[in-house]
């Protein structure tokens, strides 16, 4: 007859190997759970990655754009000021000529002031001619 004690040894070998098989069966589910969250987790961090790439490249479009922009502004501003650089020299040229011509006009009248030529008498060429600035610049 079997006695208690091996019966309870047999069944006890069994139990210790049914939950060898449950804590194994338990570990596999633990580490395929792992393994998926493990996954989800990458996945989820190359999707941040990739949405991040995509916001760069986006925003170095957007600069470039800006940048382009900003040099097109730069060269029409560039163009613009040596334009008014060359009108300003030819003004600056026609104010000298005009005063040159204003001064020997000036001298003109002071010489015949000066030669005293009575007989004419003319009050107007007794003052200095003078011109204004709106005169000389639409000469």
């Amino acid at each position: 007859m079997a006695s208690p004690g091996g019966t309870s040894s047999g069944s006890s070998q069994l139990l210790s190997s049914g939950s060898q098989e449950d804590l194994q069966t338990v570990m596999d589910q633990k580490k395929r759970k792992r393994m998926i969250s493990n996954r989800e987790s990458a996945r989820r961090s190359r999707m941040r990655k990739q949405k991040q790439l995509a916001d760069l490249t986006a925003e170095v479009m957007q600069l470039r754009r800006e940048n382009g922009h900003a040099f097109t502004v730069l060269n029409l501003t560039t163009q613009n000021y040596s334009v008014v650089e060359a009108e300003n020299s030819v003004l600056r040229a026609q104010a000298m000529e005009l005063t040159y011509r204003l001064q020997s006009l000036n001298e003109i009248v002071d010489n015949l002031n000066g030669n005293s030529i009575s007989p004419w008498n003319f009050r107007c060429m007794n003052r200095p001619i003078t011109a204004s600035a709106e005169s000389v610049l639409y000469y």
